[in-house]
Formats: C-alpha cells, structure tokens, sequence
C-alpha cells in the first residue's frame, strides 16, 4: 500500500530515532541523508519510492541560523557563556533555539509541490499531536516574508508563521523548513516542549533596547510549548510512538524502523 495524498505518493516509509546529539552532529547527519536521497543511494538500497522520517533532540542546546543567514545575527559569546552551540541548517527561514525540543526531519524523492508535502507532514503530526489531547489547526494565511525578514525583529523563525504550519489558539507549536534539489525535498521542524525557545531572544547580536523587547514579546504572545498544552509533557521516547502511529495512520500501512547501523554501508 501507498500514501495517497493528491500527488503524494512514498512506499515504503521508514521510521528512524536518533537520540540527543549535539547541533553539529544533527545538522551534518541530516545533509548525509539528503545527499543519499539526492545520489539515489537510499533509493536503491531501500525502494524508490521510499520516504523517511527521522526523530532527535539537541544536547547541549544549539542556535540553528537559516542556510542564508548571517552569523552575526547571534551573539556568539553570549551563546558559548550558556553553552548553547551556534550551527547552520541545511534549509532556509531564521535562528531556531533547540533545547526542550523534539525534532523531525522527512526526506523524499517526489513530484509533489513543496506546499503539499508541507501539509501532509504537519497533517501527522497534527494527528499525533490529538493521542495527547492537544487540538493544534492549520494557519490559512501567507505573512509577507520578505516584508517580515527585512524587520529588525526578523531573526527568530519561529515568531512568524507560515501556511499551514501548526498552532494552537493562534500561537506557533510547530515551525518547519524546507529545501529541494529536483525531486528530492527535505523538511525538517521543531515542536517546543518548553519555552526554553523563547531563551533566544538574550542571545540576538542586535543589541539595541527597543528590538530586544520586541521580539521577546513576540515569543510570548505568538509562540505556544507542548508544557502550556498538557498536564505532563511526554517524553522523547513516547514522542517517538506517537509520531510512528501517526504516520502509519496517515499512510494505512505499518511502518519501517531503521537503525543508523543499516545506513552506515551508504555512507
């Protein structure tokens, strides 16, 4: 069986868990997967239909800048005196903070629009979100990122939200980003499990009074965490399950699991 979603189309889909590693680890094991994708290699070795997700987290806490952002964007003594570590995505949009996070990456060779990959990923992730009771919706409109990004309070990604990225009584929970090479896209985001994201805003190389307390007011009043949501925030681990039920509901078929031993031979 298939994922029949419009031009949709992955099997098998795999499932793979990667722990807490530090930003440099999770960003350089992400651009290996999107090579192994874009060579064929994953394709070959494991269906070329093939689609994967991947889950982990951040240990220590790490600043991810946009793939064309600049660096001085963040203050990087300020990060090194908290332990936070400064990385760049291989995607685009502005600095996410990843402390209390649970993160994903999906990974497909497909001629569906970037759009609609976009809303089937947050479309299970919606519907894993729903086994913890949190009731998150679709934003229906398009800001006008180049209007936004050319604002001084523009650095964070996650206090604008995009079309069909997931929220919660109007405040983010969910803020992804995307990157394509032909017919091979790579999507990756980040659901907050603390307001530990919102820690960014002390770590800004703009320094000026007036932008710092702009775009921390913009975190609180535009940005919402699992912890807000639920009684208990649920674990990686249980994170984890959720997430894989939700795939295999959203595609009607179970799932694959894959170890990173069984990637180690494409590398």
């Amino acid at each position: 069986m298939t994922i029949h979603r419009g031009a949709l189309l992955f099997s098998p889909v795999y499932i793979l868990s990667t722990g807490a590693h530090d930003g440099g680890w999770n960003m350089s094991f992400d651009s290996a997967l999107f090579r192994l994708f874009r060579s064929g290699a994953f394709q070959n070795r494991f269906g070329r239909g093939a689609a994967l997700w991947r889950f982990y987290a951040w240990e220590p806490a790490a600043v991810s800048l946009g793939y064309g952002q600049r660096p001085e964007e963040i203050d990087g003594r300020r990060c090194r005196e908290r332990d936070i570590d400064i990385v760049r995505r291989p995607t685009g949009g502005r600095a996410v903070l990843h402390a209390d996070e649970f993160t994903y990456s999906f990974f497909a060779e497909t001629d569906g629009t970037n759009a609609a990959v976009y809303a089937m990923v947050h479309e299970v992730i919606r519907l894993a979100l729903r086994s913890f009771g949190v009731q998150a919706d679709f934003r229906r409109s398009t800001p006008d990122m180049r209007r936004r990004y050319a604002s001084g309070e523009s650095v964070s990604c996650f206090t604008t939200s995009a079309r069909n990225e997931l929220q919660v009584g109007g405040r983010k929970l969910v803020g992804s980003a995307q990157r394509r090479s032909d017919r091979i896209i790579l999507q990756h985001g980040s659901l907050p499990l603390s307001g530990r994201h919102k820690l960014l805003a002390q770590v800004l190389g703009n320094r000026d009074p007036g932008i710092l307390s702009s775009v921390a007011a913009d975190f609180e009043r535009r940005t919402v965490s699992l912890d807000e949501l639920t009684s208990e925030p649920p674990s990686f681990e249980v994170l984890c399950r959720a997430m894989e039920r939700a795939v295999e509901a959203y595609a009607g078929f179970r799932v694959c699991r894959l170890g990173e031993r069984e990637l180690a031979p494409l590398f």
